[in-house]
């Protein structure tokens, strides 16, 4: 039983990068054995069951998928995020980006010899 649910995870892993590269996605993929690349997900993932799944029930799909976008869209543009001095996502990028400009990407190392 145990074999088939490994093959099975290694399948759908396959899979799935499959799509991401048929689309022309870049995982984002951590080392073997660390959960870095995970944590934002996760965090995120047990906010939205607590705040909006928990303890509720919708009489259609659609009533869920409406609760899920407005949800998305106060967790973006109102939630005050403490590691944001207190301020929204939205509110921050938008900041960074006046007091910044655009975003460049990093120049390459520059190397001897």
């Amino acid at each position: 039983m145990l074999r088939r649910a490994v093959e099975s995870t290694q399948y759908t892993s396959y899979a799935f990068t499959q799509v991401l590269d048929d689309h022309g996605v870049l995982a984002s993929i951590g080392s073997v054995g660390d959960a870095y690349d995970n944590a934002l997900a996760e965090s995120f993932v047990d906010s939205f069951k607590t705040e909006l799944i928990a303890d509720r029930v919708w009489k259609t799909r659609t009533q869920l998928e409406l609760a899920i976008v407005e949800y998305v869209g106060w967790f973006n543009t109102v939630r005050l995020h403490e590691a944001l001095a207190d301020r929204p996502p939205m509110e921050f990028e938008n900041e960074t980006l006046i007091n910044d400009g655009p975003r460049q990407p990093a120049a390459p190392a520059l190397t001897h010899g």
